[in-house]
């Protein structure tokens, strides 16, 4: 079965194409269209550019769909109602699920013989318990605008945590893992006998760890406080948050690692910046181990984790047991998806 698997954003789209088989999997192409909106006018040409490239011998098409809210506990077939529900979930994912749309409803056009499957971000943390997922806030808040945490990067916990089953030769139903994926975002998950039983990322993406533009864990009471002392509104906290702190807004350099590393004997901001980064993950492998009364294996991914091993050493000093093993393990999220759509197109 030819797959193709589009991973939309505002003005990108990322492809690959895979030919599954029962007990094969073969990776055949991969590439990216950018400047959507500039260079490309719309989602709708850079559909038709992909479409041309790839070819018209396609059977079916996965979608990365970041959030799916509290809806979907796994990926499913698209028809009108997951679009809808898509739509519904925009105002929790506003940069995100559009562009998927845009790109659900073209490519759905152009390939209408074929299914098309939704893989939701999300999904893998929808079964967490509720100790788990529920904020300290008064209940009527969750009752009426479904506030909760939702967790995020799920396609790329699932599938490095399905792989170190393999690595490690256990049933993934019989480990307890820690998968950390350290990129320019970061999320931390505790995975229990192969379901997420806690994770870092919350109600939005800027809950958890220290990321390169993203602060993290704050006390919620600095939102207030900055926009009084600055004199902004509440957007412009929320933009500074999410763009201007995490490893960019405490070294006041960069949030590239690359750069980081380089400096950071020479700088103290930098140094600051990473021994923050470190610490928070620390805290959470930590808190997770607590939970889960201990752990198999901790699986670093994402472009810090699979390509920093000085830095995972130094996340592991002092916190890893002795019987844990440590895995650096490259996350293939669209791989990943590609198995959920052939699993779904074939029945």
């Amino acid at each position: 079965m030819i797959i193709l698997v589009l991973n939309s954003g505002s003005s990108s789209i990322k492809y690959k194409l895979f030919d599954i088989k029962e007990g094969s999997e073969k990776f055949l192409d991969k590439g990216l269209v950018e400047r959507i909106g500039e260079k490309i006018p719309s989602h709708k040409e850079a559909i038709h550019f992909i479409l041309d490239k790839v070819g018209s011998q396609i059977d079916a098409v996965g979608h990365r769909v970041v959030h799916g809210g509290d809806r979907f506990s796994k990926s499913v077939l698209i028809d009108n109602n997951v679009i809808k529900a898509i739509e519904d979930f925009i105002e929790l994912a506003p940069l995100h699920n559009p562009p998927s749309l845009l790109t659900i409803n073209e490519s759905r056009k152009l390939l209408s013989r074929v299914p098309h499957v939704a893989v939701f971000d999300t999904a893998f943390y929808h079964d967490m318990p509720e100790c788990a997922y529920f904020y300290a806030i008064p209940y009527k808040f969750y009752e009426k605008y479904k506030i909760r945490k939702y967790g995020f990067h799920g396609t790329s916990h699932r599938y490095v945590s399905n792989h170190a089953a393999c690595v490690l030769k256990k049933p993934l139903n019989e480990l307890k893992l820690i998968t950390c994926h350290l990129g320019n975002g970061c999320s931390i998950t505790a995975i229990k006998n192969g379901k997420a039983i806690d994770t870092s990322m919350g109600f939005t993406p800027l809950e958890g760890l220290v990321m390169g533009t993203r602060s993290g864990d704050m006390d919620p009471a600095i939102i207030p406080y900055l926009m009084e002392k600055e004199n902004i509104d509440v957007n412009q906290v929320i933009e500074i948050l999410n763009k201007k702190s995490g490893l960019l807004g405490v070294s006041e350099l960069t949030n590239d690692m690359r750069e980081l590393i380089k400096e950071r004997g020479n700088n103290k901001k930098v140094k600051l910046a990473l021994d923050i980064f470190i610490y928070r993950i620390k805290k959470y492998i930590g808190s997770y181990m607590a939970i889960m009364s201990g752990c198999d294996a901790v699986i670093f991914t994402g472009g810090i984790g699979e390509n920093n091993p000085g830095i995972v050493e130094e996340i592991c000093k002092g916190v890893i047991l002795k019987d844990t093993s440590i895995l650096m393990i490259p996350t293939d999220e669209e791989l990943m998806i590609a198995r959920d759509t052939y699993c779904i197109s074939k029945t």
